[in-house]
C-alpha cells in the first residue's frame, strides 16, 4: 500500500493531466514529488473532502483558510510553480470536470480519492467566508455596504500592521524599488494631487476615502477643501480622528455615505482611488454618470483602478471564487478599454491613462513582508484564517501583476465644457 503523499500525487496528476511541479507532504508525514521543489503540506485529509464537494478554486480556498493546506518555505515560489499548471495553462490543454470524468482513469482516480478523503459529510465552510443570500453581484446600496463591511470592518489595527503608517490601501508609486513604502505612498498621493491640479480653495470629493490619507494630503499639502465618503464605519472613525489630529477639521469632512447619495456638488475635482473595482459592470455607467454630474465644467476625475486582460468572449468572464468569497465580495474587474469607453459615454474626455502595474507588485510584496514579520500579532487581531486569506491573496496578486494577468491604471478625465476648453496644459505629463 502506497503512503498518502504518493497516492495523492498520482491521483492529482491523473486529474489535472500533468506532472505536479511541487512536492507534497501528507498528514501521515509521507512526502512525494521533486525533492528540491516547494512543499505543499496537506495537514489533514479533511482538505480532500473540501475539494470533492467544491472542486476547483473554492475548495482549495476553504482548505487553505481552515489550515488544512499549508506551504513550507517561500509562498511566492510555490504559487509561481503552480501558476503554469493552474492559471496560465493553454486553453486547449484544459478540460472541464464533466469532460475529465469521461476518462475511465479519471473516474477511477476520483473513486480512490473518495476512499482516501475519509468519512463524510463535508466540513462546514470557514467562518471567514462571505455568506450569500439572493442573487450575486447585485450592487445595490445595501449589498455594497455589506460587501464593504466584510472586507474593511475587520479592525484598523490589523490594517495598520499590513499597510504601515501611511494607511493607504492602493498601489504606491515607486521612484525606486529600494524606496520605503511610506515614501512611495506619499508620492502616489502627490501624483494624484498634481494630476487633479489641486490648489488652495479646490473643492475635492474623495470617493472611497479609506482611512483619510488622500483627504489629509490634499488639504494639508495643497490647501484643498475635501469631502471624503466611505461605507465603512471603522474607516470613517479612524479618518475623522486623523483629520482632527492634523488640525484640518475646517477643511476636511468625512462621511459614511454612498457616492450615489452625494448631492452637494459641484466639485472642482474627484479622486476615486481603488474604489471603482467595487462598482460592478452593471452599475459602471451609472457610476461614471454620477461622478460626471458632481463635477463643475472643466472639473477633473482621477480614476485609479485595477484592470484585467480582455477575453475573446467577454461573456465567459467570471469573478475569482477565492477573492469573491473571502476578500472582495462582489468585486469585478474590467479591461481598461471598457472603463475608458464607459467614462466617455458618460460625457468625460479621457486625457491620460498611466499604466502602473509593476508598482502594484512592489506594493503588495511590501504588504506581505509586513504581515509575515508580525504574523502571530495579525492572527490575534483578526483570526488565523483571515490572516491566511490576506497572506495568500496579496502574494498571488503580486505575481499576477508581475505576469501581466492583471494591471492597474490611473485614468485622468475632464468634464470638458461645450467650448472645448479643457483647462489641461499642452504638455500634460508635467507631473512626472
Amino acid at each position: 500500500m502506497q503512503d498518502a503523499a504518493q497516492r495523492l500525487k498520482n491521483l492529482a496528476e491523473k486529474l489535472v493531466g500533468a506532472e505536479l511541479p511541487v512536492r507534497l507532504r501528507a498528514w501521515d508525514g509521507s512526502e512525494a514529488g521533486p525533492p528540491d521543489a516547494p512543499v505543499l503540506v496537506v495537514r489533514h485529509r479533511r482538505a480532500l473532502r473540501r475539494l470533492l464537494w467544491k472542486p476547483g478554486e473554492l475548495g482549495l480556498a476553504r482548505a487553505w483558510v481552515a489550515g488544512d493546506l499549508d506551504v513550507e518555505g517561500d509562498l511566492y515560489e510555490l504559487l509561481d510553480a503552480l501558476s503554469d499548471l493552474i492559471w496560465e495553462r493553454p486553453e486547449d490543454e484544459r478540460r472541464s470536470l464533466a469532460e475529465a470524468l469521461k476518462d475511465p482513469a479519471v473516474r477511477s482516480a476520483v473513486a480512490e480519492l473518495v476512499k482516501l478523503a475519509g468519512p463524510f459529510p463535508p466540513p462546514a465552510p470557514p467562518a471567514e467566508e462571505m455568506r450569500r443570500t439572493g442573487r450575486l453581484h447585485r450592487h445595490t446600496k445595501g449589498s455594497d455596504k455589506k460587501a464593504i463591511s466584510h472586507h474593511y470592518d475587520v479592525g484598523n489595527d490589523f490594517y495598520s500592521l499590513v499597510l504601515g503608517p501611511s494607511m493607504v490601501y492602493s498601489c504606491a508609486y515607486w521612484e525606486s524599488p529600494d524606496a520605503t513604502l511610506e515614501d512611495a505612498q506619499r508620492d502616489k498621493l502627490e501624483l494624484v494631487s498634481r494630476k487633479l491640479g489641486l490648489k488652495p480653495g479646490t473643492r475635492l470629493l474623495d470617493v472611497g476615502c479609506g482611512w483619510g490619507s488622500m483627504a489629509v494630503h490634499a488639504a494639508r499639502e495643497h490647501g484643498a477643501t475635501v469631502v471624503g465618503v466611505t461605507l465603512s464605519q471603522e474607516q470613517a472613525a479612524y479618518a475623522r480622528k486623523r483629520v482632527a489630529d492634523e488640525g484640518l477639521t475646517d477643511r476636511v469632512e468625512i462621511r459614511v455615505q454612498d457616492y450615489r447619495d452625494v448631492r452637494d456638488g459641484p466639485y472642482d475635482a474627484i479622486s476615486s482611488v481603488g474604489m471603482a473595482e467595487h462598482v460592478g459592470a452593471e452599475r459602471y455607467l451609472e457610476y461614471a454618470q454620477d461622478l460626471y454630474a458632481l463635477l463643475k465644467p472643466g472639473g477633473r476625475l482621477l480614476n485609479h483602478q485595477i484592470a484585467r486582460r480582455p477575453q475573446l468572449d467577454e461573456s465567459e468572464y467570471h469573478v475569482d471564487e477565492f477573492i469573491d468569497a473571502y476578500v472582495f465580495p462582489d468585486g469585478e474587474l474590467a479591461p481598461v478599454g471598457s472603463t475608458t469607453g464607459l467614462l466617455e459615454r458618460a460625457g468625460f474626455e479621457v486625457r491620460d491613462v498611466e499604466a502602473i502595474r509593476e508598482h502594484y507588485a512592489l506594493t503588495l510584496r511590501r504588504w506581505v513582508r509586513n504581515l509575515e514579520a508580525r504574523r502571530p500579532e495579525a492572527q490575534r487581531l483578526v483570526s488565523p484564517g483571515r490572516a491566511r486569506i490576506w497572506r495568500l491573496y496579496m502574494a498571488a496578486c503580486a505575481l499576477s501583476f508581475e505576469r501581466n494577468r492583471i494591471g492597474v491604471n490611473q485614468i485622468l478625465a475632464v468634464k470638458t465644457p461645450d467650448n472645448g476648453t479643457s483647462g489641461m496644459p499642452l504638455r500634460a505629463r508635467t507631473w512626472n
